[in-house]
């Protein structure tokens, strides 16, 4: 299952925001209000939303100025999550989510609304920065 975000132009450069999502800690700031947790660690962080379950997302790759990808934590439901930086010019950039995961077709159907939901809500905090 593939959901890709709205692409949004920031005002930052790419070494910016690059510099923003590889310290994971800056993703608090693009959780949704109905985040009730949220915790760092290392090169990954913990975060639940109301009536969901803990997620456990680690920096798995990156490529300099141009992508970010994190990972889930467990093997169990594998998923990416990535942010594709796109340079317009030495203060502005494009911005796009991407996630991406390996669900059965129920899984998928159940996870698709609340995800995408989740992906829109996070672009929308990203075009605030």
């Amino acid at each position: 299952m593939e959901i890709k975000g709205n692409t949004v132009t920031v005002n930052k450069s790419d070494e910016a925001l690059f510099s923003f999502f590889t310290q994971v800690g800056n993703f608090e700031q693009l959780m949704p209000e109905s985040t009730q947790k949220f915790e760092v660690d290392g090169d990954s962080f913990l975060f639940a939303l109301k009536g969901m379950p803990e997620i456990r997302l680690v920096l798995k790759d990156k490529t300099e100025f141009s992508d970010v990808t994190l990972g889930a934590a467990s093997g169990k439901l594998p998923f990416t999550l990535s942010s594709k930086i796109d340079k317009i010019d030495d203060n502005q950039s494009n911005v796009q989510l991407i996630f991406k995961g390996e669900f059965n077709a129920m899984m998928a159907m159940m996870v698709k609304k609340p995800l995408t939901s989740f992906i829109d809500t996070l672009t929308e905090n990203i075009a605030k920065l």
